[in-house]
């Protein structure tokens, strides 16, 4: 078990104006399991990296004190396992029981005790796959699984989690929320970042955006002080509803189709249909091809069999010019730092409409006030918290105003207030004769805002799904 103690704690990243976190007093008692929580952008995922010692001195400016059992973070990594919000920031084997058994080889574990535990802690997590799986053959969700089984093999007296379960679908959710709770077993202390699936916890801990901390106490007394001021700021609190945005017109003009389209490996053969002025769910567990398709219906993949047709060109998407794509299709990355490409927002919002030769100065703006990013316009893309990657990737397609939108987890990462937005902002490109096509595990925002799911079946080799009209 560790003891977490910050004194007056703050970081701004290098280049920075405002400080990503700053003033938080907080002090963890060994074996506490704390839930951290804030709005988009507070600070929290910068805590747990500065409590992780991955906050390099020449990347920012520090202030305050930050301490592990009385040591510097840094001096105390041995003792810390953490999961980030992107797994694939800490994957560096190629086979996936070797990318497990990384952390227990740095530390010295004998061998002969290496496998057995590589061995109990995939299957803890629900990890469906032998030692050999090459660990670029996975999807999203089987990524977080896996790197949560690194974090948790090493029995850390520390283990800091940062949304353990966005990626992950309901069934795997379930499995890793109880590994979790199973790491109770080690005497573990932990610090726990989620927006949506609440684990049971000792203490919840509210940052302040502006910086400090808002609330600090047991779950039910600080959801009954503060539960409305903090659904209103947007922070997930428990029995809140969430509003229904569902289509009030039939569909429009047939979009894309996909008939018996697979991709070798990745995709089994599947037909659908997407149309303007409805929301298509693509729903289905981690590693059922999701964001295969999403990519292969965005024109960014070629099916290896099938037929794709869009737009009433003959041609499918993925022989399409350039130009002609990011007219027509929008996508939005499962991971949004694979699209970003320049150091500044505005310039990565900017990019699109300025290569199809328009002022992208009115886009720009609108973009950035719509999505909560203008006191962001300056920053690098890359120093983004998940919640504002995520929405900064969403503008980016929307900024040559596409008449399909392809999202892979377009939720991930967004506070209450936010993903309400979020769902408007769809809501509104759909009444207005868009199509949107959303690969997603959030089954709130199905409820709230799909006209039809597809449903993905389990394995790759499996056959084929068919999109189903949501119950009105």
């Amino acid at each position: 078990m560790s003891e977490v103690v910050l004194r007056g704690f703050g970081w701004r990243h290098a280049g920075r104006r405002a400080w990503a976190v700053r003033g938080v007093d907080l002090r963890i008692g060994h074996g506490e399991r704390v839930l951290l929580l804030g709005p988009s952008g507070a600070g929290k995922s910068t805590v747990l990296a500065a409590l992780a010692g991955l906050l390099p001195e020449d990347s920012g400016e520090a202030e305050g004190e930050i301490e592990i059992d009385g040591l510097d973070p840094r001096k105390a990594r041995e003792n810390v396992g953490i999961l980030f919000q992107d797994p694939q920031t800490q994957l560096v084997m190629a086979r996936s029981g070797d990318d497990v058994a990384f952390g227990c080889e740095n530390r010295g574990v004998p061998p002969s005790d290496i496998w057995p535990a590589v061995a109990a802690v995939l299957d803890r997590v629900g990890f469906r796959y032998g030692l050999d799986r090459p660990t670029a053959a996975l999807s999203g969700g089987e990524q977080q699984r896996l790197a949560l089984a690194g974090a948790l093999v090493t029995r850390p007296r520390l283990l800091l989690l940062d949304e353990p379960t966005a990626n992950l679908d309901p069934a795997g959710g379930a499995l890793v929320r109880d590994a979790i709770a199973r790491a109770d077993d080690a005497d573990a202390t932990e610090i726990l970042v989620e927006h949506r699936d609440l684990p049971s916890v000792d203490r919840v801990v509210v940052l302040e955006p502006g910086g400090g901390v808002r609330a600090d106490g047991p779950p039910a007394a600080v959801f009954a002080e503060h539960g409305d001021r903090l659904a209103a700021e947007g922070v997930w609190v428990p029995g809140r509803p969430l509003p229904q945005r569902r289509a009030i017109g039939p569909a429009g003009d047939l979009l894309v189709r996909a008939e018996a389209v697979a991709v070798r490996h990745r995709l089994a053969p599947i037909s659908l249909a997407a149309c303007a002025g409805e929301v298509l769910a693509v729903t289905g567990p981690n590693g059922a091809g999701k964001s295969t398709l999403a990519l292969t219906l965005g024109g960014l993949l070629a099916p290896t069999s099938g037929r794709m047709r869009a737009f009433g060109d003959d041609r499918p998407p993925h022989r399409w010019r350039a130009a002609e794509l990011t007219q027509r299709i929008g996508s939005v990355f499962q991971n949004p730092e694979h699209q970003f490409v320049t150091s500044r927002v505005a310039d990565e919002l900017a990019l699109g409409p300025r290569t199809l030769g328009r002022d992208p100065r009115p886009v720009v703006d609108e973009l950035l006030e719509r999505l909560h990013l203008g006191h962001l316009a300056a920053a690098n893309p890359y120093t983004l918290s998940g919640g504002e990657a995520r929405r900064l990737s969403v503008a980016t397609a929307l900024a040559t105003a596409p008449r399909l939108l392809v999202l892979d987890e377009p939720t991930f990462g967004q506070d209450r207030r936010t993903w309400i937005e979020l769902v408007d902002l769809l809501a509104g490109l759909r009444a207005a004769g868009h199509g949107v096509v959303a690969v997603t595990h959030d089954e709130a925002f199905v409820t709230s805002l799909a006209d039809r799911v597809a449903d993905l079946p389990a394995t790759a080799c499996c056959a084929s799904a068919s999109a189903q009209r949501v119950a009105g």
